[in-house]
């Protein structure tokens, strides 16, 4: 980001105009330039400032007006639609954007190569004005922003199966997601607890498996989550667990499920109820195939995954069922293993899209996977580098700097002295912290897609989802956007990186705009602090 030699504050009209300079601009962006018009107008943020908007009272007396906003496409082709964009392989997505603000001139610039990049665009622009007594304006008006990704995989990992969430609850998550940039929604749809997932070829398992008949996405909730995420420039990832995390499935298909509500669960599974599907019946191996391409089929992105961690051996040690079909096949429960991922694997490529993995996978089982698979790489930052000396890509999502949900205490019951597996609560410095490059080889770097930062639901709900995501994920969503450099050329990891005058005074910033814009993001310091940038540093 380059500005001018001098601040110079400049209004913004009430009458703007935002002007598409090519042919046929697609529905899509046109919807979500009507969006930014509205919110340009309906925000009243203030300036987090001593005196707030007062303080700007009298250079806003004769300060200019912007009138037009013109976006202009740079590629030379048809412009397709953002959901079209959004959808093509994450490796091919174009993101980049320039926006100038010039002293003098009453009208901006927003091109790009993209109707993608065009919308990443029109996220920053609404972010840069403030409100005082309904009028509209920026403390620099004399800018030239350009700006693209360090990784194209910026995600928030979402589990709705341990606890239900409406439809609503996910549309306005991403809506906050796309105001910070983020490009994937990473789907745990289904687990142990329940599955809330319709399913075409097997509705008995949602009509068995999930809470109640009211705690069900249907084909048609899914097809309204995934247009609306990638309207706003947001893949969809969906997770089938598999074949641990499958217990719900039981209820409709007892047959397919090993060690099925064992006790004491603890021997048998992460966490209650225990069970995992039979994988070495080929009757369930022929399930699973016809599971997952029924779920495939409707989705259009180009990832899915098919989840894999936390499988327990004992649990099909102990399963008469298994051991037969073991027997009768003479295979090992490695190789059934390997048959299973293999199989479901093949579904997802046979529907055009990359197969994700859990890392437990990989390094735990050593199963063999597609080369273009994207490993998952949860347990611990640690477990990077191991998954690139196997030259597979991956994201990252370790339990020591992304878990939303730990340090929460535990869960479980009769446990007074208990705490999460993952103590501590992961701040958000923690999670600011983290380099994407760690331990890694120049070779390496490559295999980096992104990462993202997941909510386990056993301690969440519809009731406190914005305050346990917000603001701590528009961390991450620094981290992945940003990489290593900041706009103004100094390291992200610098020098006092998260004092209150530079990362905390971005945060502080983005949690004020979400609250205004109705999301409940909690706050990350006393209002004292935050007008007073830097003052409540540790070292101040």
């Amino acid at each position: 980001m380059s500005t001018g030699d001098s601040p110079s504050i400049l209004k913004l009209s009430s009458d703007l105009d935002i002007h598409v300079r090519f042919a046929n601009p697609p529905p899509d962006l046109r919807a979500a330039i009507m969006r930014t018009q509205s919110r340009l107008f309906s925000d009243s943020f203030q300036p987090l400032v001593l005196g707030r908007g007062s303080a700007d009272t009298d250079q806003l007396k004769n300060a200019p007006a912007l009138v037009s906003l013109e976006l202009m496409l740079v590629s030379g082709r048809p412009a397709r639609s953002i959901v079209e964009e959004t959808n093509v392989a994450i490796e091919a997505k174009s993101e980049a954007y320039s926006l100038s603000l010039r002293d003098g001139n009453n009208s901006a610039i927003l091109s790009a190569n993209s109707t993608l990049g065009l919308f990443r665009g029109l996220a920053t622009f609404e972010q840069l004005w403030y409100d005082y007594q309904g009028i509209k304006y920026t403390l620099n008006g004399d800018m030239k922003i350009d700006d693209e990704p360090a990784f194209p995989y910026r995600g928030f990992s979402f589990d709705t199966a341990r606890n239900f969430y409406p439809v609503s609850d996910i549309l306005r998550t991403l809506d906050a997601m796309s105001w910070v940039k983020l490009s994937v929604l990473y789907w745990h749809i289904i687990d142990s607890q329940s599955f809330p997932l319709e399913v075409k070829a097997f509705p008995e398992l949602s009509e068995k498996g999930a809470y109640s008949a009211n705690e069900i996405y249907t084909e048609d909730d899914v097809q309204l989550i995934v247009q609306y995420a990638n309207e706003r420039g947001i893949d969809v990832v969906m997770e089938l667990d598999s074949p641990g995390h499958t217990t719900a499935i039981g209820a409709a298909h007892p047959e397919h499920i090993a060690c099925a509500s064992k006790s004491p669960w603890s021997k048998y599974a992460s966490e209650p109820p225990a069970g995992q599907l039979r994988i070495a019946s080929p009757t369930t191996l022929a399930f699973a195939k016809t599971f997952f391409a029924s779920v495939a089929s409707n989705l259009p992105g180009k990832m899915m995954s098919s989840g894999g961690d936390e499988v327990n051996l004992l649990c099909w040690e102990e399963d008469d069922e298994t051991q037969a079909d073991l027997a009768q096949r003479n295979i090992t429960i490695s190789d059934a293993l390997n048959q299973f991922v293999e199989t479901v694997q093949g579904v997802i490529a046979a529907h055009d899209k990359t197969p994700f993995i859990k890392s437990d996978m990989v390094l735990t089982h050593n199963v063999p996977v597609l080369n273009d698979t994207v490993v998952v790489v949860w347990q611990t930052s640690e477990d990077a580098a191991a998954v690139a000396e196997r030259q597979l890509r991956f994201i990252h999502q370790p339990s020591n700097y992304f878990y939303l949900d730990c340090g929460a205490g535990d869960w479980l019951g009769n446990n007074i002295a208990g705490n999460s597996w993952c103590d501590p609560f992961k701040t958000w410095q923690r999670a600011y912290s983290f380099n994407p490059y760690a331990n890694l080889t120049l070779e390496q770097r490559p295999l980096v897609l992104g990462g993202q930062m997941p909510l386990w639901s056993e301690q969440s709900s519809s009731e406190n989802l914005d305050s346990i995501i917000w603001p701590r994920l528009a961390a991450a969503a620094e981290v992945f956007w940003t990489g290593a450099t900041l706009p103004d050329g100094t390291s992200r990891l610098g020098k006092n990186a998260t004092s209150g005058t530079r990362a905390l005074a971005r945060l502080n910033e983005l949690r004020y705009r979400l609250v205004d814009r109705g999301v409940k993001a909690i706050a990350l310091q006393p209002k004292w602090c935050v007008l007073r940038p830097g003052e409540c540093d540790l070292d101040s």
